[in-house]
């Protein structure tokens, strides 16, 4: 946890007077926050006056991470789906290291309604046991979506990531036979997880007409250097890095300094993740649950 800071309207100059300007920044974030809740309850009030029923309550599943760049990427996404869809109940629930952990957000929940979103981008242990062992223990009803990966949705992100970070479209002719992307993931011992990986690797391909070779920062081969050695001995001398990762983090940050040329920052807050989010968790209520708790398909 980290600690709080006192707020910048209570901040002295030298000479002892507030900042004035940054009273004003925090009087205009508080009429921001009481508009956007005012908004939500205005949502929820149908034309004749009769109260709608709230929507089952989105719970982002985040794995967790040291690094405190993670949680605030993850906090930045929260508010972009809220604003997409206000009068949503949306929540947030991690796996490990960070609070709130997941079962703690599903025991404040009670007996109500939940869609889970893991905010995982293929198949693996914790789609597959750490997340439904938590719903399973809870009293809350509640369903389970299928991962982010692979998506298009995950793939545009991708792309504009690697042209925030250098990468020049279209490429000429020769620029395209020299380049390749090596698409740097977690990894995992689960083969799923690699198939999922290779998927969002085959797309991003198309959308960019260069090879794209699938890699990993632990639990799988090849690793990223490997991959861009193998490229390189491909003739593939100008070679990206495309980080598909949820957040900043250590993998995230060692898979770029592998990048001989440059690296693309972690799929992040997008608003393509926002409204990959929204898309799961509409797809999951639309599909039949049976069981009760359940994992929707991709």
């Amino acid at each position: 946890m980290t600690a709080s800071n006192p707020s910048r309207e209570s901040t002295p100059r030298s000479g002892g007077q507030p900042l004035h300007g940054a009273h004003l920044d925090s009087t205009g974030q508080l009429l921001n926050r009481i508009t956007s809740q005012l908004g939500s309850q205005l949502s929820r009030v149908s034309l004749d006056g009769t109260r709608r029923p709230v929507p089952p309550t989105l719970v982002l599943v985040g794995h967790g991470s040291r690094d405190p760049r993670a949680l605030s990427t993850i906090r930045t996404l929260l508010d972009r789906i809220r604003d997409l869809r206000p009068g949503l109940p949306v929540r947030l629930g991690h796996i490990e290291l960070n609070e709130p952990l997941l079962p703690d957000t599903l025991a404040e929940l009670g007996t109500g309604d939940a869609v889970l979103v893991p905010l995982l981008l293929s198949r693996g242990y914790h789609v597959k046991q750490d997340i439904p062992e938590a719903a399973a223990a809870s009293r809350a009803r509640t369903r389970i979506a299928a991962p982010l990966g692979p998506h298009p949705l995950l793939v545009e992100t991708l792309y504009e990531r690697l042209v925030e970070a250098g990468w020049r479209a279209p490429l000429d002719h020769a620029e395209r036979r020299a380049s390749g992307v090596v698409l740097a993931a977690a990894g995992s011992r689960d083969p799923d997880a690699a198939v999922d990986t290779r998927r969002t690797a085959a797309l991003l391909a198309e959308r960019l007409g260069v090879p794209v070779v699938p890699a990993y920062a632990s639990a799988a081969a090849p690793t990223v250097p490997a991959a861009v050695r193998a490229l390189a001995a491909r003739g593939r001398h100008r070679v990206a890095v495309a980080s598909y990762f949820t957040a900043p983090g250590r993998f995230s940050t060692e898979c770029a300094a592998a990048a001989p040329w440059i690296a693309a920052s972690p799929l992040g807050a997008h608003p393509a993740m926002a409204r990959l989010v929204l898309h799961r968790y509409d797809r999951t209520l639309a599909t039949p649950a049976t069981p009760e708790r359940t994992l929707a398909s991709a």
